[in-house]
C-alpha cells in the first residue's frame, strides 16, 4: 500500500522505492532529533504567545513534544525511511501521540527553515564542547612545556638541524596554533548564533509570527534579517568545517613530528604503551598508530569541507535539495575532531621526553653556526662576511670531522685577533638557547614568560 506523504496532495502516483530511499535523509539527520524537537517547542510556544494557535491546541502540542523529548533521551525514538527526514518523522510521531492537532505545529514555517534551525542549534551546541577540549589540550602542552623549559633539542628548517631550541619553546608553538583554533571556533559562534526559524520556505509567512520571540526561546542572539538568506545560508557550517580542517592540519603536523621523534633514528620521545600498538609479526615493534590515525583522518575532514564547498558553489537561491548534503560531512567532522583532540591530549600527557638524547643531538651538528656568526659580528665583522667565514669553517669541519667547538683558539684568532676564550661558551647549545632572549624567542626567560601568559589566558577564559 503506498505511503501517504505529508506533501503528497498534488501527486497522483507514489514514488519509486529506490527514489524514496535516495530522497530520504533520516538515516543521518536523526542526529539532530533533539534539536528538531527543541526548535518545534520554541515555534509552538511562539504560536501560542502570538495567539496564532489557541492555547489549548498549543498546550497539547507542547505536552506531546515534551513526551517525545523524554522518550528520545531515555530509549530513543523509532524512525522510518517512509517519513523521509527528521522533521516529518517527529511530526508523524507527534501525530501518533496527540492526534491531528499535531498538524497545526507546522503553521508559519517550512522544512527549509526547520532544517536550517536544527543545523544552527547543532553547531552552536558543539562549538563550546570543542573549545573546551582544545583548552584541555593546551593545558597539557603548558604542563609539558613547563617541565622542559631547559630541555635542549635541535630546531629544524627543511628537516635539517638549524639552531638549538628549548623543547618547551617547541611545545608552546603548538599552544599558539591551538589558541588560534580556539579563537576561530569562538568567532564561528557569531554566525551559528542566528535564528532562521520563521523564514518559512523562502519568503516569510502571512501569519503574524514573532521571530524575535522564537529566537529568544532558542537562546539565539537574533533572527536572520533576510528570509532568503536564512534558509539558504550554510556559511556557518563552512566556517566550522574550515576551522575543523585547520585544526586537523595543526594536529597532523604535531603527529608528524611525534612520529619522527619516537623513531629509532631520533629517539627524542617515547609514547606510552596505552597510546601505541604492536605488530602481528614483529615482536619488537611499538607503533605510533594513534598519531598516524589522526594524521590520516585529517584528509577526511578536508574532504568534508571540500564536499560542501563544491555542493554550495553553484546553488541558486533559495533552498535546493543539494543542501541535504550539508549534514553528513558536518556530523563526520564533529565525530572526527573531538576524539582526535582527546587522543592528542592523552599522548602529550603520557609521553616520555628523552632529554639526554635531545641535547646530544645538538652537540655534533653545526647548529651553533649562527651563534659563531653572531659572535663574529660583535667583533666588528659585518654579518655577511661573518656568515661567509663560518660557512667555510663548517665546510672544512665537515671534511675533517671537526666541530666548531673543537677548533683551536689560535685558528679563530687568525680570523680576528679579538676572538677570545668566551667563543667556546657561546658555542655551547644550552648557552646558545639561553641567550636568545628577544621577545618570543627560545631563551629560557622568554619561554617562561610565554608559559605564564598562557596560564593567564587559560585561567581568564574558563
Amino acid at each position: 500500500m503506498p505511503i501517504k506523504r505529508m506533501w503528497g496532495g498534488r501527486f497522483e502516483e507514489a514514488g519509486d522505492q529506490l527514489v524514496n530511499q535516495f530522497n530520504a535523509s533520516i538515516s543521518f539527520d536523526q542526529e539532530m532529533a533533539h534539536e528538531d524537537i527543541e526548535g518545534s517547542l520554541a515555534h509552538v510556544k511562539m504560536l501560542k504567545e502570538t495567539k496564532i494557535l489557541p492555547a489549548t491546541d498549543a498546550d497539547k502540542i507542547i505536552a506531546g513534544l515534551e513526551k517525545l523529548s523524554a522518550r528520545l533521551a531515555k530509549d530513543g525514538l523509532p524512525f522510518s525511511i517512509d517519513n523521509e527526514d527528521i522533521h516529518m518523522n517527529i511530526e508523524a510521531l507527534l501525530t501518533e501521540e496527540i492526534g491531528p492537532v499535531a498538524g497545526k505545529l507546522h503553521t508559519g514555517r517550512s522544512r527549509n527553515d526547520q532544517v536550517a534551525t536544527d543545523l544552527h542549534l547543532y553547531v552552536k551546541k558543539r562549538l563550546p564542547v570543542i573549545i573546551d577540549e582544545l583548552k584541555a589540550l593546551q593545558e597539557e602542552l603548558v604542563i609539558k612545556a613547563e617541565d622542559n623549559v631547559e630541555t635542549i633539542m635541535p630546531g629544524y628548517t627543511h628537516m635539517q638541524h638549524a639552531q638549538p631550541i628549548s623543547y618547551g619553546h617547541y611545545l608552546m608553538a603548538y599552544f599558539q596554533m591551538f589558541q588560534r583554533d580556539v579563537e576561530r571556533f569562538a568567532f564561528n559562534m557569531k554566525h551559528a548564533d542566528l535564528s532562521p526559524l520563521g523564514a518559512a520556505a523562502l519568503a516569510g509567512t502571512t501569519f503574524p509570527i514573532d521571530r524575535q520571540l522564537s529566537a529568544k526561546y532558542l537562546g539565539f542572539a537574533k533572527p536572520y534579517h533576510n528570509s532568503l538568506d536564512a534558509v539558504s545560508d550554510r556559511d556557518f557550517v563552512l566556517e566550522f568545517l574550515s576551522n575543523a580542517s585547520i585544526l586537523m592540519m595543526h594536529l597532523s603536523r604535531l603527529c608528524e613530528e611525534t612520529i619522527y621523534w619516537c623513531s629509532y633514528e631520533f629517539g627524542y620521545i617515547e609514547l606510552a604503551d596505552s597510546y601505541s600498538t604492536g605488530s602481528s609479526i614483529m615482536p619488537q615493534k611499538k607503533n605510533p598508530d594513534m598519531a598516524e590515525l589522526i594524521r590520516g583522518k585529517t584528509g577526511r575532514v578536508f574532504g568534508d569541507l571540500m564536499g560542501l564547498l563544491t555542493t554550495m558553489k553553484g546553488l541558486p537561491l533559495a533552498y535546493n535539495k543539494d543542501m541535504q548534503e550539508d549534514k553528513e560531512g558536518l556530523f563526520d567532522a564533529v565525530k572526527t575532531i573531538l576524539p582526535s583532540i582527546k587522543i592528542m591530549r592523552g599522548m602529550m600527557a603520557t609521553l616520555k621526553v628523552k632529554k639526554d638524547k635531545m641535547e646530544h643531538a645538538t652537540h655534533h651538528d653545526f647548529s651553533n653556526a649562527t651563534e659563531l656568526a653572531d659572535y663574529l659580528a660583535t667583533k666588528e665583522i659585518p654579518f655577511r662576511e661573518a656568515h661567509e667565514i663560518v660557512g667555510e669553517l663548517v665546510l672544512k669541519g665537515l671534511k675533517t670531522g671537526t666541530n666548531l667547538a673543537d677548533i683551536p683558539l689560535a685558528e679563530y684568532q687568525k680570523i680576528n685577533p679579538q676572538i677570545e676564550e668566551d667563543v667556546y661558551t657561546c658555542l655551547q647549545p644550552k648557552v646558545a638557547v639561553e641567550r636568545r632572549n628577544s621577545y618570543g624567542g627560545t631563551g629560557f626567560a622568554q619561554v617562561r614568560e610565554q608559559i605564564a601568559e598562557a596560564k593567564e589566558l587559560l585561567a581568564n577564559n574558563k
